[in-house]
């Protein structure tokens, strides 16, 4: 969001000064050093005493500031409610942060922000929305930049790097329970069982240690035919991407869902959940299954294994797919509503 904030209004971030000058859009705009953790006590302190006087305050999280600002309107994102969906999950302090932070963010702002229809419906399900505007505000992605990455360097040098295989099938996300990377698992090794491929399964965004604290994983994984390549630089993914017989993304709720269209951008065909947000954002562009039925997952990789036909088509839906997602179109619908609300 901040090259099109910055290009329409007098812009300030809060944060840490060496983090945003390391951007090509520092220069545009103003810094307010910031040091307090996110979601501490401390930032409800710091945050109300720096924000300096302004037209409008933008939060692109829900940990807003609950004191009074100087700021003559508020605008938060709210991503998804995750949290209240799952605050089973969560320790008691967690869920009840979560739930009473939420409900403020919509009760202090005078524009909310979403980033789809489904998690729009989900906010009116878990909050006190009452007569509250939600407005979707698709993510955008800058596909140039991310078309750019694959000639940066060849398969061959990432692969190197990473001790990545030949032919893999891939998962990018995390171990938290609502990713439900133990889905992706079980149909792997369905299909290997089944189907004896000399694939291997790549884990991004996992780290081993993780898996030690979820024993049901753990005990899943085939460590001879799963790569777990630790942390991967944001210019060698799309790389990544490219090369993989697909992307897998089991994911159980996702309030928008960024690694199936970097996967589209990257030319890699997609297999997703029929879950939440995804067939949303993925449209016709993404096989889709059950996000509990690891075998007919498994299914859907022998299908994209087997027909070039099929992996082709839906590589060329997922290229009209992601035009729906430029940033172009993000920042437009973005300035033109924090417009309305300063009444411009």
């Amino acid at each position: 969001m901040i090259p099109g904030l910055a290009s329409a209004y007098k812009l300030t971030l809060l944060g840490s000064p060496n983090i945003i000058n390391s951007f090509s859009w520092s220069g545009a705009i103003d810094i307010i050093e910031t040091i307090s953790q996110i979601y501490s006590f401390k930032e409800q302190l710091e945050l109300p005493a720096k924000i300096p006087e302004c037209d409008i305050f933008l939060s692109p999280h829900y940990n807003i500031p609950i004191k009074k600002i100087r700021a003559g309107k508020r605008v938060v994102v709210i991503n998804d409610v995750n949290h209240l969906v799952f605050s089973n999950q969560l320790p008691i302090h967690k869920r009840m942060y979560a739930q009473y932070m939420l409900n403020a963010a919509v009760q202090k702002s005078d524009k909310i922000f979403t980033l789809s229809e489904f998690s729009k419906s989900e906010m009116y399900k878990y909050l006190k929305v009452g007569d509250k505007d939600i407005t979707v505000l698709y993510c955008g992605l800058d596909r140039e930049e991310i078309k750019k990455k694959l000639t940066f360097k060849t398969f061959e040098e990432i692969r190197t790097k990473y001790t990545l295989p030949e032919s893999y099938f891939l998962y990018v996300g995390s171990t938290k329970p609502h990713k439900n990377l133990l889905t992706a698992i079980q149909a792997f090794n369905y299909w290997k069982q089944q189907y004896n491929g000399n694939q291997k399964l790549v884990l991004v965004g996992v780290k081993k240690e993780e898996l030690s604290r979820q024993m049901e994983i753990q005990n899943s994984v085939d460590f001879n035919s799963t790569v777990i390549p630790g942390y991967i630089a944001n210019d060698d993914l799309p790389i990544i991407y490219n090369n993989a017989k697909c992307l897998i993304f089991p994911s159980l709720y996702e309030g928008f869902g960024l690694p199936p269209l970097e996967a589209m951008i990257s030319g890699c065909p997609v297999l997703s959940s029929n879950s939440a947000s995804l067939p949303e954002v993925c449209g016709d562009a993404a096989l889709y299954f059950e996000p509990f039925n690891s075998i007919e997952l498994a299914q859907r990789m022998v299908e994209i294994s087997n027909n070039d036909f099929l992996k082709n088509a839906l590589i060329n839906k997922g290229y009209k797919n992601i035009l729906r997602f430029t940033r172009e179109k993000m920042n437009e619908k973005l300035v033109a509503e924090i417009n309305s609300v300063l009444k411009i």
